[in-house]
């Protein structure tokens, strides 16, 4: 008796364990579920820090919350990996995640074994990407109004929702412009940036070709703050005195040695400076110092006599994008600094916004590579979400450059899929059948959630989506905004 007992002890565990997971995963999955849709309410997550973030960004929402249990922590990384993948349907994907392991857990108790249900879910899932390619309609890249309603789509769920006529049609005209929608495949999302600038509102959001730096222009020693036909160089040396290369202090008591250092330091500099004038530099970028001033007080004099206007704490993550929108190389040691390496704008210029003034760059040689678009808000938490929504928008685009379809919102996808992948399960047999049928059930969670985010009858609005779908309508969805439980889905999403 005793390897019997082992054995029932053991599945006992095994059981308890799966159990844990689920109810875990589920947790997770039902905190984002109320923020589905266009209807989905907003969350106020806190920091211990004491920081506020309002979002109704799955992805967002996730991150912030921390979660210990290591299978809730998948649910996390899968919303992370939409994010990085998709860029928009962060919170679906998590919602569909959640109803898939209510299914897992009614088939596992009537006891159906787990590699049963994960081939079944395999198949059906094959089978939904069948379905979806097709009701999906072709999408034509040269169609700017096509394009901008797709990002409407996206912005239409988010907090900033009631700009999204401004901002949508700002990220397909930049998109626009770093592609060429008869030859392109994919779309590079770091050659537009999205730079913000706290002051003004979401309105005053807009497409600058070429750059804008948040840091106003060095003016301690008056130096000029616009300059036409710039050449522009990029260093990342640092124009102050040299340091020793260990940390050690030297005395010096006397006098004429004090002012010789002086001197020496004064010429040093001086030297530098008549380098970077000598190769036609009139715009110099200073890359961030950690390790001590990128300039100081002289440099900056010596340079503001020169007509040189001086942007510091350039990031060095930007380095490339700057190097890649304005032709300059970046210059690591002074001696190598020569013309050849410098970049061209037709106009660098210090601006009043908002809150403060930022340095903007425009005419650029490279007009078509790079774009920058730039936001204002005016709040913090309204500037963050406005960004995070750009990304959004931007994401949802680059997937209709890669796959060139769509198919209609409103969760007819999902009931399309409920529908005919109920039918398929008849064709099989066994335990598939029950668990392809599972399946089916669970992509209902979508049109549910939508209904009942938007305070409609849940269950007579998906009872009617049923009916609908088996008569053929297969573009049969939940159109929230006017207020109708059902309608023809006016909103595009990806395949």
């Amino acid at each position: 008796m005793a390897p019997k007992e082992h054995t029932v002890k053991n599945r006992e565990q095994e059981r308890s364990v799966r159990e844990s997971n689920i109810v875990a995963a589920k947790a997770v999955a039902d905190a984002v579920r109320t923020s589905l849709g266009p209807r989905g309410m907003d969350k106020m997550i806190s920091s211990p820090k004491g920081d506020v973030v309002i979002t109704n960004d799955g992805a967002t929402i996730l991150k912030q919350m921390e979660v210990a249990h290591p299978t809730a922590k998948m649910l996390v990384d899968l919303s992370k990996s939409q994010d990085v993948e998709a860029g928009d349907g962060t919170t679906t994907v998590t919602v569909i995640a959640g109803s898939l392991l209510n299914q897992c857990q009614i088939l596992l108790e009537k006891g159906i074994h787990p590699t049963v249900i994960s081939e079944s879910f395999l198949l059906a899932a094959r089978k939904s990407e069948e379905i979806l390619k097709n009701m999906s309609q072709p999408v034509d890249l040269a169609d700017r109004d096509g394009l901008i309603k797709a990002a409407v789509t996206s912005l239409n769920s988010k907090v900033i929702s009631n700009n999204s006529s401004t901002l949508a049609p700002l990220a397909v005209d930049a998109m626009l412009k770093i592609i060429d929608p008869l030859t392109a495949t994919n779309c590079d999302l770091r050659d537009i940036a999205v730079v913000k600038k706290l002051g003004g509102t979401i309105d005053d959001t807009e497409l600058v070709d070429g750059l804008v730096f948040t840091q106003r222009a060095r003016h301690s020693a008056g130096g000029p703050g616009k300059i036409a036909n710039a050449k522009i160089g990029l260093i990342q040396f640092c124009l102050s005195a040299p340091k020793t290369d260990i940390e050690q202090n030297v005395v010096v008591s006397d006098y004429s040695q004090m002012d010789r250092i002086l001197k020496e330091e004064r010429q040093y500099i001086l030297n530098m400076c008549k380098k970077i004038k000598a190769s036609g530099c009139t715009v110099l970028l200073v890359q961030k110092s950690i390790l001590r001033d990128a300039v100081n007080d002289l440099s900056l004099h010596f340079l503001a006599k020169m007509k040189i206007m001086v942007v510091t704490d350039i990031e060095r993550d930007d380095i490339e994008f700057i190097s890649k929108t304005c032709g300059c190389l970046p210059v690591a040691n002074v001696d190598t600094f020569a013309a050849e390496k410098l970049g061209k704008a037709d106009l660098v210029e210090e601006k009043q916004t908002g809150e403060g003034k930022v340095v903007m760059v425009t005419g650029v040689p490279n007009s078509g590579k790079t774009v920058t678009l730039f936001c204002k808000a005016s709040n913090r938490l309204v500037l963050d979400e406005s960004e995070r929504s750009l990304h959004d928008a931007l994401c949802v685009l680059r997937c209709l450059v890669k796959q060139k379809f769509i198919c209609p919102g409103g969760g007819a996808p999902e009931m399309q899929i409920a529908y005919h992948l109920g039918k398929y399960a008849n064709t099989l047999m066994g335990m598939q059948q029950y668990c392809v049928r599972a399946f089916a059930e669970a992509m209902e969670v979508v049109p549910y959630t939508l209904a009942e985010n938007a305070g409609l009858n849940a269950i007579q609005v998906v009872t009617e989506l049923r009916n609908r779908h088996a008569q053929g309508e297969s573009s049969a969805g939940i159109n929230v905004r006017k207020g109708r439980e059902i309608g023809r889905a006016s909103c595009r999403e990806r395949v």
